[in-house]
């Protein structure tokens, strides 16, 4: 066996004077041998060597954050990389080539655990001692140190000091949700601050005395925090400058449950804790609720009072406050009326966003690079975002509705009604039957018996996962009208030109959608055939669903000016959305939107912090790919045919710009059934008979006749085996029966091997006793039937990737793989009889090829094995399985996986024309080469124009918040002076606005100094430059 050479690395700094100067001269440039380094597809790195500029390195310590942020201050904001390789470059260096230090050893989890064993006695030994007074005297006030027979300790203090009661009321003036507990000599026993005789007194600064304090309520006060529900002594200011109670609880940072004589309220930061625990674990409100419950009094004897709805009340308020000042509407003259349609949504960064971040002319690009300000659009809807049948919008109405993401609702119910059921053909409004495929979304009746909205639709940006604004309502039965006003509304007032739409019926839903749009309202209305273009694709994997003529037609993989797009954001943003169907279906109208505004809110959101390393991590996978991809497709073009490439070309550029043309990606050339060889041979012994020269066996059994039947016979074989061998081990006689012929009356139960018996045909029959005729005739219909063979397996296949598709969306229960006897559903019934289909025509081939292989030296019948390969078990998967081997267990895209011979045999073109078949494959393997290096081409181009856009955009926000601070509007008084008061909403105004403006830069810096290499990264072809000293010497392994 050959020996591999297994490479390894270091990186290090280079060293550098110790001597420090305030103003250090520029790094020397070094010219220095240096070798290259290329990822190779067998994972080794290929290594060439030349001379480069490289400049020396300073100290790895000096590489500080204020290093970083000196050279983003001076650097040129849309400059995001140096062709230089510069000395960060070395933390670069680190992610990308395998470094081969001898780390310390680790232990492992369980070895930790291991060592922890021996002292877990002591810590519950020192858990127990808590439970008592621990180092301090029982009797002595740690604070006052006066002796006292009571004495109480803070739970939610640390070190658990013990206080009397004055030191402890003082000690927790400003903290006055803290539980306390009470020494009563044998153990601590739970009370609270209120009876203590704390009071918690509003209008005033802390610890400053009101003149005219005024109780809020007799009952007590309860207030939910992130330790507990509590009930607290409260005292509001009753001065004569005192401001409205619910004020006065806003400014103690505690948000009440009501304006007028609130009784509860909960602190801002127990609804922050709750909002970003909803967002990541997706708890309920309930749940949240229950847990406080249970932090106040864990064994169920006199539990607080039941505040859930109060809860729920202020999540909403909470939520909303928190969506308008986000958006501006606090530094807004007309306030959160005059919110206009979508204002309070986030916006992706790195999608092209008119007037913020799209260069100047951008209108006015040449046609070849107006796809990088192309807008990608996904439209989808989930049916597991349901809503019951509860509430209405009168008594649950939405605060902000049409504000974010959801539609307005009144807006959206009217269009239903007019145009629901009416257009140019009302059979296109409720979704007529797929005539494309059997998609469950289309043709699925599903019951909406209790519910309101049977789910959500949406439209989303495709290249980045984000929900756009204005995109979303709650949908009750599928019809096209419902997406059409989805649609619509997200493009009707952009002034973008190319417009990319996805959809997993794509196919069908835009047949007659301009005819659609022109009955419906004008403010709908979109110029579809003036300046604007369209495209309508289906996401890739749901394509293999399709049929075959979608296959290429509707593809990102073969349209271009689409890059890498995928076209299923929906669905990666439904499944992080689909864990809160439970708990939003029995909301209201008004709060299922309003808690799904605030979860496609944070979505979004997490989707702009993480833009900087998503694209860096994106473009070092598309120029690594993009080189590799050219690299082949050059390889192959430079052993065609200069006039047939120069052919291929003009074909396939005219079907890309317009899909009427001829599609190069399909076969011309067909291959001949069994049926139609069946006809040719009868037709050729029929003349035969004519001629006299017939070779016959029987009078009525022809020579090709008794081939073919027992061929049938054959099959039948095949059949009853796999019957057999689906029995179990206790099968009836009834079942014996039927599984020998379902069609036919049963025979005896002893069916005596029936599928054993040899059948003797020429291919398995002695040389010597079987004429030369007989074997042509089996030759010509084995290459028949292993032709239909394959036809019969890629249907099977294509239909079971529909059906687990389908499963994964729309079904629930247990689907396990083919060979276990576990049925679960009815879905599962049919996937086992796809399977059976898959696995018959799997044998029905094999067979063919087995005595193809007998045959051809009989016949001299050379290149069998390359005709007809050896089907294997990891050949049989669909066009979107991806190669075990080279996936490794995992998927792997189209543009990067190698189909299964499969999809691409031509059959035995000796059959027909050679050259046509031969020239038929050539031709289609160099479209779907050039397809996958162009499309990877434009990977890279749109990867780096997004980056730009992301950098203009914070950069555009990061302005508009600075001219909001500038231009703040304040309220004077009938004087015409500020009051004390607006002096300090004007502060608070500005402090926030100058806030965003510089969360947004310190954003858009982070991405530059990720992205700073990116432009010497793309220019010198991913090849990066390694100065020869990091290189260990190799070792053979």
């Amino acid at each position: 066996m050959a020996r591999h050479r297994k490479k390894s690395y270091r990186c290090f700094a280079l060293s550098d004077s110790d001597e420090a100067d305030d103003t250090p001269a520029p790094p020397p440039v070094l010219s220095i041998p240096s070798s290259q380094f290329r990822g190779l597809p067998s994972g080794n790195f290929g290594v060439t060597s030349s001379i480069v500029r490289v400049p020396s390195s300073p100290p790895r310590a000096s590489l500080n954050s204020d290093t970083v942020s000196h050279h983003n201050a001076e650097g040129d904001s849309n400059r995001l990389g140096d062709p230089e390789l510069g000395k960060d470059e070395f933390d670069h260096l680190e992610s990308a080539i395998p470094v081969s230090d001898h780390q310390p050893k680790r232990d492992a989890p369980d070895n930790l655990l291991l060592s922890w064993i021996p002292d877990r006695d002591r810590y519950v030994a020192e858990d127990l001692r808590w439970e008592g007074c621990g180092d301090y005297p029982s009797n002595h006030c740690g604070h006052c140190r006066n002796q006292y027979q009571e004495l109480y300790r803070c739970t939610d203090c640390d070190g658990g000091q013990l206080l009397c009661c004055l030191c402890i009321q003082e000690v927790h003036r400003c903290n006055a949700l803290h539980r306390i507990s009470v020494w009563n000599g044998r153990y601590f026993a739970k009370t609270n601050l209120k009876a203590l005789g704390l009071r918690v007194q509003l209008g005033h600064q802390v610890g400053e005395p009101c003149l005219s304090p005024q109780p809020a309520c007799s009952e007590g006060f309860t207030v939910i925090d992130i330790n507990g529900i509590h009930e607290v002594a409260l005292d509001f200011c009753n001065c004569q400058t005192a401001q409205l109670h619910f004020v006065q609880l806003l400014r103690y940072r505690w948000l009440p449950a009501t304006v007028s004589q609130p009784k509860t309220a909960c602190t801002f930061r127990a609804l922050k804790h709750f909002q970003i625990l909803s967002f990541e674990s997706k708890t309920s409100a309930f749940e949240f609720y229950s847990t406080l419950v249970r932090l106040t009094v864990n064994t169920g004897i006199n539990p607080p009072k039941d505040r859930y709805r109060s809860l729920i009340l202020m999540i909403r308020i909470y939520r909303h406050i928190k969506m308008l000042k986000r958006s501006g509407k606090g530094h807004d003259p007309g306030g959160a009326m005059a919110t206009k349609p979508g204002e309070c949504a986030v916006m992706c960064p790195a999608c092209p966003q008119p007037g913020m971040n799209l260069p100047p002319g951008w209108e006015h690009a040449e046609t070849s690079k107006r796809y990088l300000y192309c807008l990608f659009l996904g439209v989808d809807a989930n049916f597991r975002l349901k809503r019951k049948n509860v509430s209405s919008d009168k008594v649950d109405p939405g605060l902000g509705d049409g504000w974010a993401y959801f539609v307005g609702e009144g807006e959206f119910k009217e269009f239903l009604r007019d145009h629901g059921n009416t257009g140019v053909q009302a059979s296109l409004m409720p979704c007529k039957p797929s005539t494309c495929s059997n998609h469950a979304a289309v043709n699925a009746d599903r019951s909406g018996k209790g519910l309101a909205a049977s789910g959500v639709g949406t439209v989303d940006c495709a290249r980045h996962d984000g929900k756009l604004f204005e995109i979303a309502a709650h949908i009750h039965l599928i019809r096209y009208s419902n997406m059409d006003y989805f649609f619509f509304s997200s493009i009707c007032n952009t002034p973008l030109i190319d417009i990319v739409v996805s959809y997993d019926i794509a196919c069908q839903w835009s047949v007659k959608l301009w005819d659609r749009m022109k009955t419906y309202p004008h403010r709908l209305q979109v110029d579809s055939t003036g300046q604007k273009t369209f495209s309508f694709l289906i996401p890739k994997f749901h394509l293999p669903a399709h049929v075959m003529a979608c296959q290429f037609t509707f593809s990102f993989n073969y349209n271009r000016y689409v890059g890498r797009t995928d076209g299923e954001a929906p669905e990666r943003g439904w499944s992080h959305n689909n864990p809160i169907a439970s708990s939003v279906k029995e909301m209201g109208p008004g709060s299922h939107r309003d808690t799904m505004d605030d979860h496609f809110g944070d979505w979004n959101w997490k989707k702009t912090s993480l833009m900087g390393m998503s694209l860096l991590q994106k473009i070092k996978v598309a120029v690594k790919e993009r080189n590799d991809r050219r690299f082949l497709h050059n390889q192959f073009e430079a052993g065609l045919p200069d006039d047939d490439v120069k052919q291929w070309k003009i074909e396939l550029d005219a079907w890309e710009l317009d899909h009427s043309s001829p599609n190069p990606y399909e076969r011309c050339f067909k291959k001949p059934t069994q049926d139609a060889i069946r006809r040719t041979l009868a037709a050729e012994e029929a003349e035969s008979m004519k001629q006299g020269t017939a070779y016959v066996l029987h009078a009525d059994v022809s020579a090709h006749m008794l081939i073919t039947m027992g061929l049938d016979l054959e099959e039948q074989q095949w059949r009853l085996a796999d019957d057999y061998s689906r029995l179990g081990q206790h099968a009836t006689d009834d079942h014996t029966l039927r599984a020998q012929n379902p069609t036919e009356p049963p025979m005896a139960p002893d069916h005596s091997g029936i599928e054993q018996i040899p059948l003797y045909l020429p291919s398995a029959a002695p040389i010597i006793l079987c004429d030369s005729r007989l074997h042509k005739f089996e030759w010509q219909l084995r290459c028949a039937q292993a032709n239909d063979a394959l036809d019969e397996l890629r249907n099977s296949l294509r239909l079971r990737s529909y059906l687990y598709i389908d499963k994964d969306r729309f079904q629930r229960g247990l689907v396990l793989p083919p060979g276990r006897s576990v049925t679960s559903t009815r879905k599962y019934t049919i996937i086992q009889r796809i399977d059976r289909r898959v696995s018959v025509a799997a044998k029905k081939y094999t067979t063919a090829q087995a005595a193809l292989l007998v045959l051809a030296p009989i016949l001299k019948e050379a290149d069998i094995c390359n005709i007809y390969p050896k089907l294997q078990a990891k050949d049989i998967r669909g066009l979107s399985e991806a190669d075990d081997n080279a996936a490794r267990g995992g998927r792997i895209s189209e543009g990067r996986r190698k189909l299964s011979w499969i999809w691409m045999h031509l059959g035995d073109v000796a059959q027909a024309d050679n050259d046509a078949g031969l020239h038929d494959a050539l031709r289609i393997e160099w479209c779907k080469s050039k397809a996958r290096a162009d499309r990877w081409s434009e990977e890279v181009e749109l990867l780096r124009e997004e980056m730009r856009h992301v950098c203009a955009f914070f950069e555009s926000r990061a302005v508009e918040w600075e001219r909001r601070a500038k231009y703040t509007h304040s309220v004077p008084n009938i004087l015409g002076l500020v009051l004390p008061t607006e002096l300090a909403l004007i502060q608070g105004r500005i402090a926030y606005a100058m806030n965003q403006a510089a969360q947004f830069r310190v954003m858009g810096a982070h991405c530059q100094a990720l992205w700073r290499f990116v432009d010497g990264y793309i220019q010198s072809e991913e090849r990066a430059l390694i100065p020869p000293e990091l290189v260990e010497d190799s070792n053979d392994v």
